[in-house]
């Protein structure tokens, strides 16, 4: 199919994928030259596993999961599997969310320090079970076919708020976490006479902050939006009804659900009722 302004979304595509890599290998370079290294051991090389899971995950991966709708070769795959793609990509960032999390406390245990004191600590956390609770809330509501039309209808501007709010945010958070890690460690030289690992650090924060708008920038615009697609029925299984599901999303995937005719004898009753329950689902994916 053919995408509007194709040359600029594989140039602003690129351009993500580009910087985003480099935030990786950025936090790889931060970690293994500048602070000792990796390792699990309740140290200071344990807790470097913290930075680099976060932006490879929460950030890099996040960041991939949110436009993979947009990818115009995709548009040939059934929905079904790319909302299995999209859920996996959210998963694995989760995961590795969480082993970053264990890392640091099992730290802050080693070394006796306080737990959560910060507002990178409370955000942090918060944004990390808000996630997980996003990530099961898409399985079972649109991943899933049990859920009925009016729920995900419901739930879907919600869905799609939620998951641009909490990447927004865990950009937001990981920015005050390395800027929060320079001021704790640069101590002589100081953070503030521009130590080579301070401003590397920083170019790392900027690198992050790119790759967040070139993803919001990709993911917000309507004509990179993955087209709708035919009807396709889908087998419930709650006694072998059939629904049909077809449209987009504004960021990553639509469900628009309508009910198949069942009863031969109210044929043009059921489509009037096909046509009002489509419009307003589509009205609310918008």
């Amino acid at each position: 199919m053919a995408m509007d302004g194709y040359r600029g979304f594989l140039v602003l595509l690129v351009s993500a994928l580009l910087v985003g890599f480099l935030s990786v290998i950025f936090t790889l370079v931060w970690v293994l030259h500048y602070r000792g290294g990796l390792g699990w051991d309740g140290t200071e090389l344990e807790f470097n596993w913290h930075p680099v899971l976060m932006v490879t995950g929460f950030v890099f991966i996040q960041g991939i999961a949110i436009i993979v709708y947009r990818l115009p070769w995709t548009w040939k795959c059934s929905k079904l599997l790319m909302k299995s793609i999209h859920a996996g990509l959210n998963a694995v960032a989760a995961i590795l969310a969480i082993i970053s999390l264990v890392a640091v406390f099992e730290n802050r245990n080693f070394s006796n320090k306080t737990h959560l004191y910060s507002l990178h600590g409370w955000i942090g956390l918060t944004v990390v079970i808000l996630y997980v609770l996003q990530l099961l809330l898409g399985f079972f509501v649109f991943l899933l076919p049990w859920a009925p039309l009016s729920l995900r209808a419901a739930l879907m501007p919600i869905h799609v708020y939620s998951g641009l709010l909490l990447f927004g945010t865990a950009i937001v958070t990981t920015l005050t976490g390395v800027t929060e890690k320079l001021f704790f460690v640069l101590k002589d030289p100081a953070y503030s006479t521009f130590p080579p690992e301070g401003v590397f650090a920083n170019i790392l924060g900027l690198l992050i902050l790119v790759f967040g708008a070139l993803i919001f920038w990709i993911v917000t615009r309507p004509q990179w939006k993955r087209p709708k697609e035919p009807n396709s029925t889908l087998f419930q299984p709650n006694g072998g009804t059939t629904e049909r599901e077809e449209g987009s999303m504004a960021t990553s995937y639509g469900h628009n659900m309508d009910k198949s005719d069942s009863e031969l004898n109210s044929e043009a009753a059921a489509r009037k009722r096909n046509l009002a329950l489509d419009e307003a689902v589509q009205r609310s994916t918008m």
